[in-house]
């Protein structure tokens, strides 16, 4: 069995968008459960200004992995924070991002007083 979910959110000004996916997959007695996010801003950075200095924010990236051996469950997280600058029609923007990924795997071969068969 599948399950799929997909979103996809994008401000009236076009200047913020999520999207967003999710996955239930119950296969060979595992359930996959994968949510991916992406949140994207635009900034307009003005490079005439005096007080306003082009800047870059330094990148991120956040990784996890749990295994719990007990609840026979894994999880995995991975998060990167980032920013880019682009050039359109001659005007300048900062795009900043985030993308995380999100997996979870639980044993769907568990009894009823927590022991697999």
């Amino acid at each position: 069995m599948r399950d799929l979910l997909f979103k996809n959110l994008t401000s009236q000004d076009k200047r913020k968008r999520i999207i967003a996916s999710s996955e239930v997959v119950d296969d060979a007695g595992v359930r996959s459960i994968i949510r991916r996010h992406l949140i994207c801003l635009v900034k307009e950075v003005n490079p005439q200004r005096q007080n306003e200095r082009i800047r870059k924010f330094a990148p991120c990236l956040y990784i996890l992995k749990q295994e719990n051996t007990k609840e026979q469950k894994k999880k995995f997280i991975c998060r990167i924070k980032g920013s880019v600058y682009a050039v359109n029609n001659g005007r300048l923007f900062l795009i900043l991002f985030t993308h995380s990924l999100r997996i979870n795997l639980i044993s769907l071969t568990t009894g009823l007083d927590g022991v697999s068969e």
